[in-house]
This record gives C-alpha cells, sequence and structure tokens, in this order.
C-alpha cells in the first residue's frame, strides 16, 4: 500500500520548479492523493538609490501567486485529484518545512538546482535544507529532467 497521501509540492513560478509537476499529476489520481500547492514569497530587499526607493509590492507578488497556483489546482482538480493552494511569506525552507507540518503532507515534492560544491555553498540549497530538516519523505526532481527520489528522513539526511 501506498503510504504517502498528502503530498506537498513547492513551486517558486519557475518552469525549472514546475518539473516535479508532470510527474505528480501522472501518479497523484491513481494512488488517490491529495495535492497541497505552496508558492513562498521571499522576502526582497528594498533597494534604494541617489532619489529613489523601490520597496517590495508584497500584495502584487501574493496577487501574482494567486494567479499561478490557481489554475495548477484547478488542472489537478480536473483530472479527479483533491488540491489545495496556500501562498506564504518568508525564508523559502523554513516555510516550505511550516507547511508541510501545518498541512499534514507526509510528503514534500520540489525540484531542485542540482548544484554542488562551490555553487550549493555560494547560493545556498533550499531543496538542500528542506532535505536535511525535513521530518517526512522529500521527492525531488532535478532541473534537467532527471528524476531523483529520496525518502530520507532528517535522521537519515543527517548520517
Amino acid at each position: 500500500m501506498y503510504s504517502h497521501q498528502r503530498v506537498l509540492i513547492a513551486l517558486d513560478g519557475s518552469p525549472d520548479a514546475e518539473a516535479v509537476m508532470k510527474f505528480l499529476m501522472e501518479i497523484a489520481g491513481p494512488l488517490d492523493m491529495t495535492v497541497v500547492l505552496l508558492h513562498v514569497l521571499a522576502p526582497i530587499t528594498p533597494v534604494v538609490s541617489e532619489s529613489v526607493v523601490v520597496l517590495d509590492d508584497i500584495d502584487g507578488r501574493r496577487r501574482a501567486a494567486e494567479e499561478y497556483l490557481a489554475p495548477i489546482a484547478a488542472a489537478l482538480r480536473s483530472q479527479g485529484v483533491e488540491a489545495s493552494w496556500a501562498i506564504r511569506q518568508g525564508r523559502p525552507a523554513d516555510e516550505i518545512l511550516a507547511a508541510a507540518r501545518e498541512s499534514g503532507a507526509d510528503l514534500i515534492a520540489m525540484a531542485t538546482h542540482g548544484r554542488t560544491g562551490g555553487g550549493r555553498l555560494l547560493f545556498g540549497s533550499v531543496a538542500e535544507a528542506v532535505l536535511r530538516h525535513a521530518s517526512v519523505p522529500l521527492f525531488m526532481i532535478r532541473q534537467a529532467g532527471t528524476i531523483e527520489a529520496t525518502s530520507t528522513t532528517r535522521e537519515n539526511a543527517l548520517r
């Protein structure tokens, strides 16, 4: 019996992040999964120049995220998959982990850029942070489309 009934899918609006959707749309219906789509509005540092201050348009970003997630959820529902979506604000890894806990997700799915070495150290990795701290299995797909399934719990990730 497949034990993952509620999957949290982290999407950032990029085609790379959506790579995970193709696979999950194929299995969510047959496996009777409930899908929670998540978009995190990461903090943006205000830009200050000589005479202009550009502040974060959080309301505009929230509306854009709603317009992005709603049709994806509707497409899932049209295939008979129970789907909802959420928008959170904060550090992406922290918010993904919190949303997984709060939604009762027993699987987190997301794309990763697959950076290694210096690139990962320089830019950080949301996927790596989620992997290290998740209390549920994490399904990751690499940006290039290579499937990387992991059922690592936090204890296994820290080994």
